[in-house]
């Protein structure tokens, strides 16, 4: 009996220390879960395995820096939208005809769409959406459908800037102009942060951001937009009334540089792009080169300046309206005689220019033409920017010579042709273009003497005036300088007879210049081709109206002087 009462005794405490040992154990093993670190799936495991679970990155897209005129009228601006995204495979069947409505396409259009994207992990049902309508889609809350905040680029003057300003794709990247040039600049940096999503990939809960998005930098432009929606009228109206093939417009700032305007026709607005042509994007003003035509003769006389053996006054006779280089005959409309090089430049004597160029060494014309910018970058850096052809050669021929000295077989765009007048304009000092507000003094480079460039200026003063061939160019109230030129087009057997381009390069005021213009007119139909038909009158119209919103004074003329 005592031995079994001993026995009895032995096992209660073999199983008391057992139901003691037990609750141990279990202490040990969760501890070994949650608490105690570098074990075999031991909490740490634990935790990173529901983290990677439920716990995802999500990316904050950057601020698009905004673009602006000189002024800080905004250019281009971005408007934060919705777009909504889905993991096909979490989504549940019976939930695809709601969602299709919502998203306004069909059942059909939406599942094959996720039937294609079946193997990934995202795909976007819209882009772009007014936050309330990706606000009702979500409130549906639909497995694995989430949204995301993007930016889109909204342009306010449409197309009176497009060709400078561009735009951008879908995902805020730029594709054309300034949007694409200055991209890095723009666009900024995302950011980026976490959050829980549930088991049917929604958001639950919003964690903290790991990186803040750094917003893109404001880019200011040198144009003025008043300025710009002046030339883009005037030369929208040109454009259609001669029935031209395009056009384009350039204003600079004669003492900076700066582009003041620059249009082209036909344009396009960045905000509808539905129809748009690929013909419709280019900056003709920058990719578009020509050759110049009679608009280079200044050029031509100031290398005959600078040899020291012509002068303004000196005089070549013309007679009897043309002359022969070689087989070629090169005529003026008429037999103009004896003239000075004033009048040359005055009557446009093709017969002149090329008499002079014939005297001179054939690199002295094109090294002039170089140091006005022509062949070589304007600087401007705009993407597609053509630099032209200027030819250099080591034996020139007498006919490549003329040619050359009247603006035919070379090519420029119309910034560069603005440049060479903009330097002649500020006494022989050359500058480069700029698309961006200069907040310091320009680089300059003095490439002619300041009195060579004077006197080819005051020639320049006479071709808007009676008897020269831009009549049409002047401006009442503030007097004009500048050139004409008409250019013959190049086709497939050679120069075309009736197709041309209309020129008007020039600057005013003359005594005292600000601004410097050119104007470009395709291929106008309308019977008028002439640069001093076609060409003149938007000058003036542009110039006039540009002058007297920048509140220059009107010169006093002689009529107005008599009357005080």
């Amino acid at each position: 009996m005592k031995q079994q009462k001993q026995m009895s005794f032995w096992r209660f405490w073999v199983l008391a220390g057992m139901l003691a040992i037990l609750p141990a154990l279990l202490v040990w093993h969760l501890a070994k879960l949650q608490v105690i670190p570098s074990t075999e799936k031991g909490f740490e495991f634990l935790q990173s395995e529901g983290e990677a679970r439920t716990l995802r990155s999500e990316v904050l897209n950057a601020y698009r820096g905004v673009i602006t005129d000189r002024n800080g009228e905004l250019l281009a601006v971005s408007t934060p939208l919705k777009s909504v995204y889905a993991n096909p495979g979490l989504l549940k069947a019976e939930q695809l005809p709601l969602l299709a409505k919502l998203l306004g396409v069909s059942t059909a259009q939406l599942s094959k769409k996720l039937t294609v994207y079946e193997n990934k992990q995202f795909v976007y049902l819209a882009r772009h959406l007014p936050p309330q309508k990706a606000e009702t889609i979500l409130e549906q809350r639909f497995s694995g459908v989430s949204a995301e905040t993007e930016y889109q680029r909204f342009y306010p003057a449409g197309e009176v800037v497009a060709h400078i300003v561009g735009f951008t794709d879908i995902d805020d990247s730029g594709q054309e102009g300034v949007e694409l040039a200055f991209d890095g600049h723009l666009s900024g940096e995302q950011g980026y942060k976490r959050v829980v999503k549930d088991l049917k990939g929604n958001i639950v809960k919003e964690t903290g951001v790991l990186k803040a998005p750094v917003s893109g930098k404001e880019l200011m432009l040198s144009i003025d937009l008043r300025l710009q929606y002046l030339a883009h009228r005037e030369l929208k109206t040109a454009v259609n009334r001669q029935k031209a093939k395009s056009g384009s417009v350039v204003l600079l700032d004669v003492k900076t540089g700066e582009v003041l305007a620059m249009v082209n026709q036909p344009s396009y607005n960045p905000n509808d792009r539905t129809s748009l042509r690929p013909s419709q994007l280019r900056n003709r003003a920058l990719t578009d080169v020509f050759e110049p035509g009679s608009t280079v003769k200044p050029l031509t006389v100031i290398a005959a300046l600078e040899t020291g053996r012509y002068f303004p006054g000196t005089t070549i006779n013309t007679s009897p309206g043309y002359v022969m280089v070689g087989t070629k005959a090169l005529l003026d409309p008429k037999d103009y005689g004896v003239l000075s090089l004033t009048k040359i430049i005055t009557k446009s004597s093709q017969v002149g220019i090329t008499k002079l160029a014939l005297d001179m060494k054939p690199q002295a014309i094109r090294d002039m033409f170089f140091r006005a910018g022509m062949g070589q970058s304007t600087g401007i850096g705009f993407p597609g920017e053509s630099v032209g052809v200027l030819p250099n050669r080591n034996r020139w021929h007498p006919i490549e010579q003329a040619n050359l000295a009247f603006g035919y077989g070379l090519n420029v765009n119309a910034v560069q042709l603005a440049q060479a007048y903009a330097m002649i304009a500020d006494k022989g000092n050359f500058k480069n273009a700029s698309l961006l507000k200069l907040n310091e003094a320009p680089m300059v480079t003095p490439v002619v003497s300041a009195s060579i460039a004077a006197s080819v200026a005051k020639m320049l003063k006479t071709v808007p005036q009676p008897g020269g061939t831009a009549t049409r160019a002047q401006i009442p109230a503030y007097p004009v300088a500048g050139k004409t030129g008409t250019a013959h087009k190049v086709g497939a057997q050679g120069y075309v007879d009736d197709k041309h381009i209309a020129l008007f390069a020039g600057y005013a005021p003359a005594d005292d210049p600000k601004v410097v213009a050119v104007v470009i007119i395709n291929e106008p139909t309308d019977g008028h081709y002439f640069g001093g038909e076609a060409a003149a009158p938007v000058f003036a119209s542009i110039v006039e109206g540009a002058l007297k919103m920048m509140r220059v004074p009107p010169a006093l003329n002689q009529s107005m002087v008599a009357g005080l």
